[in-house]
């Protein structure tokens, strides 16, 4: 499997709302040095629950953007364009049926190795200027989904992104997201979720605590609901 890299974004932090945020990412002409945190150049306003390894990169399918537009008919600017969402690759032919948990891809010169879905945060609300936009993408399973750094290299825009190899295809990111926001105490899956080694920590910590609770966590304060 093989898709094109469409553009290759990264952004500074600024002030967005009533909060800071480096999620206003343009793209990146030439060649850009990817390490274990991420893309030279590109920052996060909040490390505690944005980057790190298991975020460095974050990938957003442009093939969601005619949804988007049908969902939300105000807004067809800011979602014609790659980084609407904050991501640092942006391109078609992939969405979160096609990608698997631990899937390795070659981007350039650089391995990467998917780690997770994104869990949306209260500051697309702000970015959207949608009151209920983490919601939206979080129920639409349309949320993106990060990689982690195997091999530190060179991407450029227009490269190929090449599917290396495959260890979990019974775990596509859609299924993932299925069982974390809609069927969300399904014991077998939760035990599966918990046990597979690639998924990131923090992901594998909520199912265990949803077998340990037999409960689901509280997403409002996430999703900018309370108050």
């Amino acid at each position: 499997m093989q898709v094109v890299i469409g553009a290759v974004l990264a952004g500074r932090v600024a002030p967005l709302g009533t909060a800071t945020s480096a999620i206003a990412k343009a793209p990146v002409e030439g060649s850009v040095a990817v390490g274990p945190l991420g893309l030279a150049g590109d920052e996060q306003a909040d490390r505690r629950v944005h980057g790190g390894p298991d975020k460095a990169v974050h990938h957003y399918a442009l093939d969601h953007a005619a949804a988007w537009r049908a969902d939300l008919p105000g807004l067809p600017d800011l979602l014609e364009r790659p980084g609407a969402f904050g991501e640092n690759f942006s391109g078609f032919g992939l969405t979160e049926r096609d990608v698997c948990v631990g899937d390795l891809w070659r981007a350039g010169s650089t391995l990467l190795q998917v780690s997770q879905a994104r869990q949306p945060c209260f500051k697309l609300n702000l970015r959207f200027g949608v009151p209920d936009m983490a919601r939206r993408v979080q129920a639409s399973g349309r949320t993106g989904w990060y990689y982690r750094v195997i091999e530190p290299g060179l991407v450029t825009a227009g490269e190929a992104l090449t599917l290396v190899e495959r260890r979990h295809p019974d775990w596509p990111l859609s299924r993932l997201l299925h069982h974390l926001y809609v069927d969300r105490l399904d014991t077998a899956a939760l035990r599966a979720i918990a046990a597979l080694a690639p998924l990131a920590e923090s992901w594998r910590r909520i199912a265990a605590r949803r077998l340990a609770s037999g409960a689901v966590e509280d997403w409002r304060r996430r999703l900018g609901e309370e108050g």
